[in-house]
């Protein structure tokens, strides 16, 4: 890490400025969880192979609704056996270090961040969280766990049973509850999703360092493009080049690590910390 980089961490931290993290698929690789966009998230229905972006949409919940929950089910099941790497510890660290400055924004669904420590008032889960569930005709508002029997997960295309499809139900109205995430074909919202709060925190950040993310998704672009408009400094930690690195290196003040999270993000923190 050159001394430009070292320099602008150390004012930061010295200074009263937000710090936002924004985190997406790569900090999870690097726990063991496929990104479910390559092989692993094909999904077959009869002699029909689906792509995820086809399985995850409230258009397929609505026409097979079982389905749509065996495939949750089996990526809860893989989200159930991986822990927290050593970059989810890093930024549950950064976020005791900085308290009200700092945010934590992901696209992860699989709740290694709240695993590891980081608190849920700090944390933005803009797509959801897999183990949980609501009502999917929205008599309520509420979110509730998915039930501790079914976080096991199912083996792949595994079937579900009639007792299994009695506890996939809303707690309020009895009727058929969805998986608690943002669809493909569904827009964000504050009240899920936190939409303009991350937005707002965007439009604060002295420091925005983005992780693993290929910037496919909306919201996450939005946020790196308002902390850009206001000369923030960005930080881009991913395995390959991205959109994110190339909005980081056309910046003023940004920096592009090439390197995987759970090295960066602990040596990040080590700067930041003295």
């Amino acid at each position: 890490m050159d001394h430009n980089f070292i320099a602008a961490l150390k004012d930061v931290a010295q200074g009263s400025g937000r710090i936002t993290i924004l985190t997406g698929a790569g900090i999870s690789a690097e726990s063991g969880i496929p990104t479910f966009r390559g092989p692993e998230g094909y999904w077959t229905v009869g002699s029909q192979e689906y792509q995820p972006q086809e399985m995850a949409t409230y258009r397929m919940f609505g026409q097979q609704p079982d389905e749509v929950w065996k495939w949750y089910l089996y990526r809860i099941g893989i989200c159930a056996k991986a822990a927290p790497n050593a970059g989810h510890l890093a930024l549950v660290e950064m976020e005791k270090l900085f308290g009200s400055r700092f945010t934590l924004i992901t696209q992860n669904v699989d709740n290694l961040h709240i695993q590891a420590g980081s608190s849920l008032k700090n944390t933005f889960q803009i797509h959801g969280n897999i183990f949980y569930m609501r009502c999917a005709d929205e008599c309520t508002r509420k979110v509730h766990s998915v039930p501790n029997s079914l976080t096991a997960g199912k083996a792949r295309e595994e079937e579900l049973t009639e007792s299994e499809l009695e506890l996939l139900v809303c707690r309020n109205c009895g009727k058929r509850a969805r998986p608690h995430v943002l669809w493909f074909d569904e827009i964000y919202n504050e009240h899920y999703y936190r939409y303009q709060s991350s937005l707002s925190v965007a439009a604060e950040t002295e420091l925005l360092i983005v992780v693993g993310t290929s910037g496919a998704t909306n919201l996450p672009n939005q946020v790196a493009w308002v902390a850009k408009s206001r000369d923030s400094i960005i930080v881009d930690i991913n395995i390959e080049e991205n959109p994110f690195s190339n909005l980081a290196l056309k910046s003023r003040r940004g920096f592009f690590i090439k390197e995987p999270s759970s090295t960066a993000l602990p040596r990040i923190l080590h700067i930041l910390k003295n």
